[in-house]
């Protein structure tokens, strides 16, 4: 394992996306590097190309960027066109190669499309309940930013707080 950088990280945005109450749940593509074969939701990686070729919102900085990623991220792999994203939570791994990534975690709404899977990333999909979603494998965290999205669609805000059996 490579040594872990002390500033480099790797950053990825996800989204919650949320459909008459359920919410979306994609099988990773076996082929894939980390967790293949694992239920999560859709999203991927920061890109310098989702900013760097825009005009900059102010003299030096682009905006909305987590917006952008997660947009372009969720059209990609599923096909499906999101809106009222918001920030449910983030977190941070450092992968097999010793490669920390940094995770922001989104909730959006559906707002058109139907699912269509992008084959290299995941092989099937539902949409689940937060109960429901007990009945897959999950990759460790999925399911308590469910809850977390449930407690702020009833109103109440919450942090991530792990369950039995959880795990990444």
């Amino acid at each position: 394992m490579k040594p872990v950088s002390e500033f480099l990280h790797e950053v990825a945005i996800t989204a919650i996306v949320v459909k008459d109450g359920k919410y979306l749940i994609t099988r990773r593509a076996p082929a894939k590097k980390r967790w293949p074969g694992k239920w999560t939701v859709p999203g991927g990686k920061l890109e310098v190309s989702d900013y760097s070729n825009l005009p900059k919102d102010t003299e030096g900085c682009w905006y909305n960027i987590v917006e952008r990623v997660v947009r372009r991220e969720v059209r990609e792999e599923v096909g499906l066109e999101i809106k009222n994203i918001d920030y449910v939570t983030s977190l941070t791994t450092i992968d097999k190669e010793g490669i920390p990534v940094f995770i922001i975690s989104c909730v959006a709404d559906w707002a058109s499309g139907e699912v269509v899977l992008q084959e290299d990333e995941a092989d099937d999909y539902a949409w689940v309940s937060t109960e429901e979603s007990k009945q897959y494998e999950l990759i460790g965290g999925i399911e308590e930013e469910f809850r977390m999205v449930d407690e702020r669609r009833a109103g109440r805000k919450s942090e991530w707080k792990k369950s039995s059996g959880s795990s990444l």
